[in-house]
């Protein structure tokens, strides 16, 4: 079956054409636009690791609708997974219009486009972003998201909208994933893991934000992947749910950062600054919806995550 993978060269992109293309029966058309948001570098290096038989590397942007058309008429895709998207929280703040073109312009090509050639299943990267600062937790799907703290959450937010509308509307399944701060091997590098371990190694002093009494549930990249591919080759009866992905076991950044130190075996320099705006204090994810729909039970100890980032770090520097 044809697969499409939008954001092939982003994080989450490439552990899942990586998984994917294991499986000969699946040809993988990944596109990317390989932006400069960060290094260039690392996306190219993520495809170059991804070449096989079946796997297609098109280098192109969602927001083009006449190229993602084109793909659409010769592949005839079975499945489409959307993770291209303007990442960043902070950088939503500063080019508000980046996420507008990207996220949403970009997002309404492609259910177009699933809508015209009748794809069986769009699932598209959501996140956790869009609770805000919610005060309870576990953080669970029915609960209010109309209060994001940055642009970039108002944009997915919008996604889910327009999903559910079209889906409903043009009868065809679209699946919203909400992620919990995505950790591991070839990780984005504006991501704090990536950001702690390239400054202790560097002997720069690392910015903790909020005093570093943030909470987050990270999630590690294999556990995110087999959520993504059991939810996409799965079927229901409902046109369009969302569903949050991640661990269930919330860390503080401390503990985070404690973590780091003890595997590189360096104390690390910090500066501890107030909370930035768009920050949300804590995200904890209930996994009971999505434990309903398919066997999701994440695998990866927070010791063994930060390890294996690590691992591969030094090798990768």
């Amino acid at each position: 079956m044809n697969i499409l993978v939008t954001g092939c060269g982003g994080f989450i992109g490439y552990h899942l054409c990586k998984k994917l293309i294991l499986d000969k029966k699946n040809i993988i058309i990944g596109i990317d636009n390989i932006n400069n948001y960060y290094s260039t570098k690392l996306k190219k290096n993520r495809i170059h690791n991804l070449k096989k038989k079946n796997f297609i590397f098109k280098k192109t942007d969602i927001k083009k609708i006449n190229s993602l058309k084109k793909l659409f008429i010769k592949y005839k895709f079975d499945y489409v997974i959307n993770l291209a998207a303007q990442a960043g929280v902070r950088y939503s703040i500063t080019n508000p219009r980046n996420y507008l073109e990207n996220n949403i312009g970009g997002f309404f090509n492609i259910l177009e486009l699933c809508k015209e050639f009748k794809t069986k299943h769009l699932v598209y990267a959501s996140t956790s972003s869009v609770y805000g600062d919610s005060i309870q937790f576990p953080l669970s799907e029915n609960l209010n998201t109309d209060k994001p703290l940055s642009f970039y959450a108002a944009t997915k937010k919008c996604n889910e909208i327009m999903a559910f509308n079209y889906a409903n509307l043009y009868k065809f399944q679209a699946t919203g994933l909400r992620f919990f701060t995505v950790y591991g091997p070839y990780g984005r590098p504006d991501m704090a893991l990536f950001k702690f371990v390239n400054s202790i190694l560097n002997n720069k002093k690392i910015d903790l934000y909020n005093y570093g009494n943030h909470h987050r549930d990270f999630t590690y990249i294999d556990d995110v992947v087999d959520a993504i591919i059991k939810v996409t080759f799965k079927k229901r009866k409902e046109y369009h749910e969302v569903y949050n992905v991640g661990n269930g076991n919330p860390k503080s950044l401390k503990e985070y950062l404690s973590l780091i130190e003890k595997y590189l075996n360096i104390k690390a320099k910090t500066r501890k600054l107030k909370k930035q705006v768009g920050d949300v204090e804590k995200n904890h994810a209930s996994l009971k919806k999505i434990k309903s729909f398919i066997t999701y039970k994440p695998k990866t100890d927070i010791k063994d995550g930060v390890y294996n980032f690590i691992d591969w770090f030094k090798k990768y520097k």
